[in-house]
């Protein structure tokens, strides 16, 4: 039975997809059946991995216009990973959200449930907010993982969060698991940072992690490759980021 993980906090610019897609790439490089599922509208993961627009994406699967294993793509490159794409063609994820999915707000847990079985693990990378999507992705997950930057808005952003998804589990009866924080972008010399990050760690509900500042992650999306398998001139990924990288996979996926 596959593990399923969304990633999620309602605010933008935080490294949701950065974090999702750098992630999946791992658990596919260490052997695992590994499938990224594209809900953002726009398309931001699907336009890392893919220079072509697909035949088929999600909203197509989510409609009935096609079966899943005719939307899903391999990832050239990187043996068992696999994408469900959205490439944003038309806005039809979208278009979808706002009209249909109000009538199927399950319809990405039968999604998850009816491939699961075909992969060992399931990313969602989900848009910023709380809309019907991201509430259908957020109760299809086993676990969401809430990634951050290092800024008092975060902050905020984390403690509205943490009381919107407290409703929907309510609402919806769904025990999916959240426990873990992610600081993006961290950098230890600067005060700040320090201070958002035992911020986060007072609470005592989450396990914080941090991811350091590191511009190779910009270049490896600009080349359409894994970030772990991408050098510029030589140089791949900071040995801290790669440390943080592999901390992080060995605790999703237990």
């Amino acid at each position: 039975m596959s593990k399923t993980v969304a990633f999620h906090l309602q605010k933008g610019g935080v490294g949701k997809t950065t974090i999702s897609g750098t992630l999946a790439c791992q658990s596919a490089l260490d052997g695992f059946r590994t499938l990224a599922i594209d809900c953002d509208p726009q398309g931001n993961l699907s336009s890392w991995f893919l220079t072509d627009p697909p035949k088929y994406e999600l909203a197509d699967v989510l409609q009935g216009r096609c079966f899943a294993r005719n939307a899903i793509i391999p990832i050239e490159g990187i043996d068992n990973l696999h994408l469900l794409p959205t490439f944003g063609i038309g806005g039809t994820l979208k278009n979808y959200s706002e009209t249909k999915l109000s009538e199927e707000p399950f319809i990405l847990q039968d999604l998850v449930r009816e491939i699961g079985e075909e992969y060992d693990h399931i990313v969602l990378d989900l848009s910023p907010g709380l809309g019907r999507l991201e509430r259908s992705a957020l109760i299809a997950s086993d676990e969401i993982i809430t990634p951050m930057t290092p800024e008092v808005f975060s902050l905020d952003g984390l403690e509205i969060f943490i009381d919107e998804l407290q409703r929907l589990k309510k609402n919806m009866r769904c025990d999916v698991k959240h426990n873990k924080i992610i600081i993006n972008s961290y950098d230890e010399r600067i005060r700040q940072h320090r201070d958002i990050y035992s911020a986060a760690q007072s609470s005592g509900r989450f396990r914080v992690y941090r991811i350091p500042v590191d511009p190779l992650f910009r270049k490896a999306q600009e080349a359409s490759r894994a970030p772990q398998m991408f050098k510029v001139r030589g140089r791949g990924l900071k040995a801290a980021t790669a440390e943080a990288i592999d901390e992080l996979d060995r605790d999703i996926w237990v």
